[in-house]
């Protein structure tokens, strides 16, 4: 009996590390990948153990340090300011859907589901918000489109509102006088900070890692790029230099431009800050979905 509770206890921890490493792995070979010679990986192929180390991806990325540095900076102010907004507007919508005394709630709530599964495309969405909106080359085209608002997440959000909050709390609120802002605020909100987190980590994430709203709709005003159109530029200067030198002849070799350790390295610059920051919410984020994943 002894035996087998001990046995029980080791093979969910074997199996847990295996898949730890099944998830490890990967980024340590790309961080590998990343510090190997571009001549020793085209011959050679990714290593865990590479023959010769080289930093020149990383000295070509941060080699103009400022647009890197900008790029970082308008990324962390578009996350942070968008993943805000689109909190607040997912609470505002969720909470009022949440309510059963809210009149036509369902007709809201199919609309809402409604967009999830039809949209306009994206020819009709472009010239909306460039000839109606006017947020072409400005910092708003990095906010606005796609992700202010996620139809996924006001129902995850809703759903956590009417299986998790009691209703005799905001009842008993009512009781004592607050009104319905105050009862989100400071009775709703402090109980919901599971789904809150995990809100504003899927947003956050879908602003990180946009590129396309700066691909349509900053023309003009490149020096808004994020961090993720400034290094996909430099991928497609570096395809762009060795196709021109190859098409009119010039001998060049193949590892002074580091086209495949490049891409390593733009993974890796890209990936850190979630890294970082995705540890510490990571309990709010299970628990948030699993729990406003019920159907209510």
């Amino acid at each position: 009996m002894i035996t087998t509770s001990k046995s029980a206890k080791i093979i969910p921890h074997i199996v847990l590390m295996i898949l730890t490493l099944v998830c490890l792995l990967p980024l340590l070979l790309l961080l590998m990948a990343s510090l190997t010679d571009e001549q020793t990986l085209m011959l050679n192929g990714y290593s865990f153990f590479p023959e010769k180390f080289s930093a020149d991806a990383y000295t070509y990325i941060f080699k103009t340090g400022k647009t890197v540095l900008r790029a970082y900076g308008i990324t962390f102010f578009v996350t942070a300011i968008g993943t805000v907004c689109n909190v607040c507007m997912t609470v505002c919508l969720s909470y009022p859907l949440a309510r059963p005394g809210l009149k036509g709630r369902n007709a809201i709530a199919f609309f809402v589901f409604f967009t999830m599964l039809f949209n306009g495309g994206l020819v009709p969405t472009y010239i909306m918000y460039s000839q109606f909106f006017h947020i072409r080359d400005t910092i708003f085209a990095l906010l606005i489109p796609s992700f202010l608002m996620s139809p996924f997440n006001v129902i995850l959000m809703r759903n956590y509102f009417k299986t998790n909050i009691p209703d005799a709390i905001i009842e008993a609120a009512k009781l004592d006088g607050a009104s319905e802002l105050r009862t989100l605020v400071n009775v709703v909100l402090p109980m919901s900070t599971p789904i809150i987190g995990t809100i504003g980590l899927m947003s956050g994430l879908a602003y990180w890692n946009d590129w396309t709203n700066g691909l349509y709709y900053l023309v003009k005003r490149t020096d808004l790029y994020s961090i993720q159109n400034v290094l996909t530029n430099m991928l497609n200067n570096i395809q762009f230099l060795k196709t021109a030198t190859q098409l009119q002849g010039i001998n060049i070799e193949m590892g002074t431009l580091p086209s495949v350790s490049i891409r390593m390295a733009i993974a890796v610059v890209a990936v850190i800050p979630v890294m970082i920051v995705y540890p510490f919410i990571q309990k709010s984020f299970v628990k948030g979905i699993v729990i406003g994943g019920v159907k209510g």
